[in-house]
């Protein structure tokens, strides 16, 4: 941090107290000991989801929950369970540092997280998310498991 005095290109820290959505820091220049206030906002930048009809619209984690919940529905899933799977996504998306993310790879992260909490509802979001058409695709996906939980 550059002293507004001197331009010194190091201060210290003399205190640090939160307002608002900042931080606001008293410094003291360790070259002119001039001191001076600076603030600190946390950047949040917005997650958006690229739809496979390629329009791009905000991620919106309660769109997520709700069909989390459809999925779950009259299965021994609670709600905490699937916030704190969503919070899990976003967060990992977030470290990755990314500001758009496909459906696409939204839906393999909830499958990949939903079958290890409930098969039942896995396979259906699975079968919304991947579009089964057919009967043969609610077999192969029950097969998959069936053939995993064997091994």
């Amino acid at each position: 941090m550059k002293c507004p005095e001197c331009g010194y290109e190091d201060s210290k820290v003399i205190d640090s107290r939160p307002t608002d959505n900042r931080i606001r820091r008293r410094r003291e220049c360790y070259k002119c000991k001039c001191r001076f206030t600076t603030y600190e906002a946390v950047e949040h930048i917005p997650l958006m989801v690229v739809k496979k009809d390629k329009s791009i619209e905000p991620f919106d984690r309660d769109k997520l929950i709700n069909r989390l919940c459809r999925a779950t529905v009259k299965r021994p899933v609670k709600i905490e369970t699937l916030e704190n799977m969503v919070e899990d996504i976003v967060v990992q998306l977030k470290n990755e540092l990314r500001s758009e993310v496909t459906s696409d790879e939204i839906g393999e992260l909830v499958l990949h997280r939903l079958k290890d909490i409930d098969k039942v509802a896995y396979i259906r979001f699975a079968s919304v998310y991947r579009d089964f058409s057919d009967v043969d695709s609610f077999v192969r996906i029950i097969s998959e498991l069936s053939e995993e939980q064997e091994s």
